[in-house]
């Protein structure tokens, strides 16, 4: 299967160093060689790279390892094709517009045929894979439910966990969704996370040999939050989601579902 990596943050934040190990599973030490994808947020702005080359062998892919775009929400995918051929269109993550916002998406997992009868509306797949049309499916269904952002943005979450229950009936999802500011993580067989902050400590990555002082990276104010398919540190402690679990982070941090989240 594929792999994931999101980051929220409070403040413009590289992710040079997760993206470091998680490259490496592209082929190196994993075999998820059919592609890889990365977006940055900067504000609503959108900055995105795709190669279908395997994230090991890409030049793309040492560019952001070695070159820090900061951001506050980041999405990143690596892919093992098992629906939709090797090609650009079908690596994710995959982006669509609602409320004037670009929502980012990549999933992890194996959905049964039976996702192509599930009804589009507003979006519609470019390339042929299980993941795009269910994210096409997800977001008609947020668009129908409320075509204006609602000034209660946990009604949106509320929804966005109905469907991707209803999407884990079909398969494995475990899945990574932002509109910018909220990044959403939902989980059917593996995600971990982690919470860096004050005091902050040394890390040291499973897939390289790089290790890093985060005390001599941040400031005492820094809040980042790393979520990934397998964790990508060997001597941290990650957290585990649960199958069904959804959990949302906003600048680094977990919101509890029953916040009620106000306008970006």
């Amino acid at each position: 299967m594929c792999e994931l990596l999101g980051m929220s943050a409070n403040v413009p934040t590289d992710i040079c160093f997760s993206f470091s190990g998680l490259m490496q599973r592209g082929g190196e030490t994993g075999p998820h060689k059919d592609g890889w994808g990365i977006a940055f947020y900067e504000g609503k702005g959108l900055q995105v790279f795709h190669d279908p080359a395997p994230s090991c062998e890409s030049e793309i892919a040492r560019l952001i390892k070695n070159h820090p775009i900061k951001s506050k929400t980041v999405i990143s995918h690596i892919r093992q094709a098992n629906v939709g051929s090797i090609c650009l269109e079908n690596t994710h993550p995959f982006t669509r517009e609602l409320w004037g916002f670009c929502w980012t998406f990549a999933h992890n997992g194996q959905l049964d045929p039976k996702l192509f009868e599930l009804p589009l509306t507003h979006y519609q797949p470019v390339g042929t894979t299980d993941s795009e049309y269910a994210f096409c499916w997800l977001l008609g269904q947020i668009r129908e439910r409320f075509p204006q952002r609602p000034d209660c943005f946990s009604d949106v979450i509320e929804l966005i966990h109905c469907c991707a229950d209803q999407l884990r009936e079909l398969g494995v999802f475990n899945m990574l969704l932002t509109e910018s500011e909220y990044l959403l993580a939902y989980c059917t067989t593996k995600l971990s996370w982690i919470t860096r902050r004050a005091p902050f400590g040394r890390a040291r990555l499973t897939d390289a040999e790089l290790t890093v002082d985060f005390g001599e990276e941040t400031t005492p104010n820094d809040i980042v939050t790393v979520i990934t398919t397998e964790p990508l540190t060997d001597n941290e402690q990650w957290r585990k989601l649960q199958t069904g679990e959804l959990i949302v982070f906003r600048e680094g941090v977990q919101e509890p579902l029953s916040r009620c989240f106000g306008h970006a």
